[in-house]
């Protein structure tokens, strides 16, 4: 669908006016789970996940039948700080092995049915490096939202973000230590692998970008633009569009979680259509989910990013969502309730 904003500021508009899940589904697939043949709780999560999916899709029974995965790239010009163990081309490289089919994610996508979609963002433009100014101005961070609102197909019932760019975990922790602060070691981990003076060249690229951007990171959508890449933009964008149109998101891992978070400090609420997916290996994500309120429904020691983790948790939720949509009541199977 058409983004219907051309600044910050309608886009923070569009998000607040985006619909509350449907009271009266909720209600109804509360109704339901109750009579279904399992004691009370006994499918602990999975019954509340149904019952939260519902509430986002209308009806009390459902079936996820069209998910869809789009993984976003782009480029940092961060990466001149020697804060990656790979080179900027790799992500590059790593958009033609997801197109010919080659990489995790496309595995996993074929595995749980869903429809996979990769969005190359400017590739030969790297954003600039942010230990010395803003990363992308208003109107280049505007255009990655638009990219990811509009990769996303409104016919999907369950969309996943994923993500490659060389140099994006440093990104992600700029992001999170400019909107939860601490000390930018709280928030940089080793990424594709860095060692030791890898890990303090990031922790140092953090603590300078927020110096260099102070007068542009008073507002969540300006730190995404004074700090953030084309790609962690451009999962902001589509999960916002999900949210206007009603459909559930499972967030991925720490450069997701850092997309997802500047939607929860900008407008309350805008993460109500969303589960964690996992949690990651990456250091820091497991303070990212809780400043979120997300608990993650998988806990595998991931640190891929493509969307791989939220990935599995298709599998989760097409679970939840299959069990009490398929389930009979205890009088339809003749069974005593007690």
């Amino acid at each position: 669908m058409a983004a219907p904003f051309t600044t910050f500021a309608e886009f923070t508009e569009c998000l607040s006016r985006a619909p509350a899940p449907d009271a009266t589904a909720i209600a109804a697939s509360r109704d339901r789970n109750a009579m279904l043949t399992k004691p009370p709780g006994a499918l602990g999560r999975l019954e509340e996940i149904a019952i939260w999916y519902a509430g986002w899709r209308g009806t009390a029974r459902q079936v996820i039948a069209a998910p869809q995965i789009v993984v976003f790239a782009g480029n940092h010009g961060v990466t001149a700080q020697g804060i990656s163990a790979f080179p900027a081309e790799v992500t590059q490289q790593m958009v033609a092995n997801f197109n010919a089919g080659g990489a995790a994610i496309n595995q996993l996508a074929r595995v749980f049915g869903a429809r996979m979609d990769v969005v190359a963002l400017d590739l030969d433009r790297p954003t600039a490096d942010f230990t010395q100014g803003p990363a992308m101005t208003e109107a280049e961070c505007v255009a990655a939202l638009t990219a990811g609102w509009e990769a996303v197909d409104t016919g999907s019932d369950l969309l996943v973000t994923g993500e490659m760019g060389i140099g994006n975990t440093t990104s992600a922790a700029a992001i999170a230590h400019a909107l939860l602060g601490g000390a930018p070691a709280d928030w940089t981990g080793r990424g594709t692998g860095v060692d030791d003076a890898g890990l303090a060249r990031k922790a140092g690229a953090v603590a300078r970008g927020l110096a260099a951007n102070a007068g542009r990171i008073d507002t969540p959508l300006g730190v995404l633009g004074a700090l953030g890449g084309r790609e962690i933009a451009a999962m902001a964008g589509a999960m916002a569009a999900a949210r206007v149109a009603g459909i559930p998101v499972i967030l991925d891992g720490f450069i997701c979680s850092a997309a997802a978070l500047v939607l929860h400090k900008a407008v309350p609420g805008a993460l109500d259509h969303a589960v964690a997916g996992h949690l990651s290996d990456e250091a820091a994500h497991g303070k990212l989910l809780e400043a979120l309120g997300k608990a993650p429904l998988l806990d595998l020691g991931l640190r891929l990013g493509e969307g791989s983790g939220a990935a599995l948790a298709i599998a989760v939720m097409q679970g939840a969502v299959s069990c009490h949509s398929g389930m009979a009541s205890f009088d339809e199977a003749g069974v005593s309730d007690g």
